[in-house]
């Protein structure tokens, strides 16, 4: 279960089914890796079905103002949670309810024709192992003197943030990976990836990409009028406080030492269009 994790509204930090005093330390370890990533942040801590004691609450309250992150909530199905929270100065939010039976995610035809061949290859397995066979047939013997695959450890990519909503002023989203927003970007919004970031909208507020040192990181959006932006450690911004106003989608990247917005249609070209104001 993850511990730390994006929300729409800010980050979750999971302690379900966890062993709370090393969750403490799992957490402290993660915050430290980057000091100022989720800075500016608020945050909910879920607690599962157990009530966590006030200590705990002061502790994760520490760690979390220590890396500039706002405690704002509890949440979990422990009695006595919400009292605890009230108690704290802080606000409850009641676990999400499991969806009812007219819910349920139905089958489609095709799902069910797939449930039935599934079933019928399990009593062909059946049979074959009380007929003495093997449960799959094999093709060909394999060769005894063929040497063993060599396995190589691929490291996962980070995953992508999908917003599907406009952010107001004061928003903000962080996240380790790429971000994908669906909608515009106000003023006074805020925008933190380790990857890219792709605004579907206007892109008006402020937009960090590679923020844990990428300079290959890029900026999309279909209006880039963003008051800042920011690639790895280059950073541009808005001259003499007036936005600007595309009229096709650009993105901005890092070259040279200074942040370029291109064209899409022209990405590809060296040095082909000017540096960001800045």
């Amino acid at each position: 279960m993850t511990l730390l994790r994006g929300r729409r509204d800010g980050l979750e930090v999971s302690l379900s089914q966890r062993d709370f005093e090393e969750a403490c330390d799992e957490l402290e370890a993660r915050l430290a890796e980057q000091p100022s990533f989720y800075r500016g942040s608020s945050a909910v801590v879920n607690f599962g079905a157990v009530c966590p004691s006030p200590d705990l609450v002061a502790r994760l309250r520490g760690l979390l103002d220590a890396a500039g992150i706002g405690l704002r909530a509890l949440s979990g199905s422990a009695e006595g949670l919400e009292s605890l929270a009230r108690a704290e100065g802080l606000d409850y939010a009641a676990p999400a309810a499991r969806p009812s039976a007219e819910h349920q995610i139905r089958l489609s035809d095709s799902a069910r024709s797939l449930v039935a061949d599934f079933a019928g290859a399990r009593t062909d397995i059946a049979q074959r192992r009380r007929r003495g066979e093997a449960s799959v047939p094999r093709l060909r013997s394999e060769s005894r003197s063929a040497r063993a695959s060599v396995l190589h450890v691929v490291e996962a990519a980070p995953g992508t943030l999908y917003h599907p909503a406009t952010l107001r002023g004061g928003q903000v989203l962080h996240h380790t990976g790429n971000i994908v927003v669906v909608g515009d970007v106000n003023p006074g919004a805020e925008l933190v990836a380790t990857g890219d970031i792709v605004v579907f909208g206007r892109l008006r507020g402020i937009a960090h990409a590679g923020a844990g040192g990428d300079e290959a990181a890029r900026i999309f959006a279909l209006d880039l009028s963003a008051t800042q932006l920011r690639i790895a450690t280059f950073i541009a911004a808005e001259e003499d406080g007036k936005p600007r106003h595309s009229s096709a989608p650009e993105a901005a990247v890092a070259r040279d030492g200074r942040i370029l917005i291109l064209p899409l249609d022209r990405l590809g070209e060296p040095e082909s269009a000017g540096a960001a104001p800045g």
